[in-house]
């Protein structure tokens, strides 16, 4: 192993030849500082001519070629697999990075052992004085399994005034731009294939959590995230994940005297959602939200053995003990320093 290093910067591309010449060249001369970072492209089956492009004009950045399409999780779990690093950064090819972005985030990391994942502020390239809604300044979990953000809760997105410059420990970090320890990313499985794409990095990080590591927000490393370049988000292919997800997450996670409640409520819930859709959207999302209903309960037997090897704790920190959606549709509250901070989930665990 090239123990000289330190953190692998890697790519996920598919069909995105555009974002890759827009945006490389920043990456290259904003991590260029650091003579131990290494700048990783892994094309998951791309039918553009994104490989003929890094060919031609970037033979200097390692190209690792996946021989097919299975999506965000197992993209990166193929690719991860052939690269050495201390740590991994998984970065999406729609992000605009600043100067010195890597150094304070792998500076946090190494200041505690028991740090296994961490995330930059995120921020939306389009307004940039706006967070972006995937990460943000990290991300949160209610205990019915609504995420949200420090800066985004469900669809309203707060403007930074720097309300959230504070390093903290989060529940969840973004995919979008996830640091990661490469030894427990690869010893516990990496991202769960079975996710397809979406909340895959949530699953990783309650997985982390509950082995009693932490997961950290450090805004002193600052990156511009355009989002939705795979899939827009009125998509009912983007729902049907969402839905699906969401319910493997709960399913996996959390702990034996609290699932089957948590489960009925959001049934109820996402019925209303789905109702929704009809008149937002129209039937497409519409029959999505059933569709990810059946699949979840063909996932079952699947996500059953894999519940049984994981470690579910009764308290779990940083978790939120409030219903997100009363709070937010119900008592107007859009704005993450509104919640109070005694209805978080604040005990650690330990091993």
């Amino acid at each position: 192993m090239n123990n000289t290093l330190q953190t692998a910067v890697v790519i996920l591309n598919w069909n995105g030849r555009a974002f890759l010449e827009r945006f490389l060249p920043r990456l290259i001369e904003c991590s260029s500082t650091s003579l131990s970072t290494e700048i990783i492209v892994a094309d998951n089956a791309s039918t553009d001519d994104s490989v003929d492009f890094m060919r031609k004009n970037y033979s200097q950045i390692r190209l690792i070629i996946n021989s097919e399409n299975g999506g965000f999780a197992k993209g990166y779990n193929e690719a991860l697999k052939k690269v050495e690093a201390k740590y991994f950064v998984l970065l999406n090819s729609d992000i605009e990075v600043t100067p010195c972005w890597i150094e304070p985030v792998i500076e946090l990391m190494e200041s505690d052992s028991r740090i296994a994942a961490a995330q930059p502020k995120l921020l939306s390239f389009y307004d940039r004085k706006r967070f972006e809604y995937a990460g943000a300044g990290g991300g949160f979990i209610d205990f019915l399994g609504y995420p949200f953000c420090r800066g985004r809760i469900f669809q309203a997105v707060e403007e930074d005034h720097g309300q959230y410059d504070d390093t903290c420990e989060i529940f969840w970090a973004s995919g979008a731009a996830l640091f990661v320890r490469s030894d427990l990313y690869l010893k516990h499985g990496g991202l769960d294939e079975d996710f397809f794409a979406h909340m895959e990095e949530i699953d990783f990080c309650w997985r982390m959590k509950n082995l009693g590591y932490k997961i950290m927000y450090c805004p002193k490393s600052t990156v511009y995230h355009i989002g939705g370049g795979t899939l827009p988000k009125s998509s009912a292919l983007k729902t049907y994940l969402n839905f699906r997800n969401n319910l493997s997450l709960l399913y996996k996670n959390l702990p034996s005297a609290r699932l089957r409640g948590v489960l009925f409520c959001r049934f109820f819930l996402d019925l209303t959602a789905a109702a929704s859709f009809i008149v937002s959207t129209g039937l497409g999302e519409f029959y999505a939200v059933f569709q990810a209903y059946r699949d979840f309960i063909r996932l079952r037997p699947k996500n059953y053995r894999k519940r049984a090897l994981l470690v579910q704790h009764k308290r779990v920190p940083q978790m939120y003990k409030k219903s997100l959606v009363f709070k937010y549709y119900l008592w107007r509250i859009k704005c993450f320093s509104s919640l109070k901070a005694k209805d978080f989930i604040s005990s650690s665990i330990h091993r």
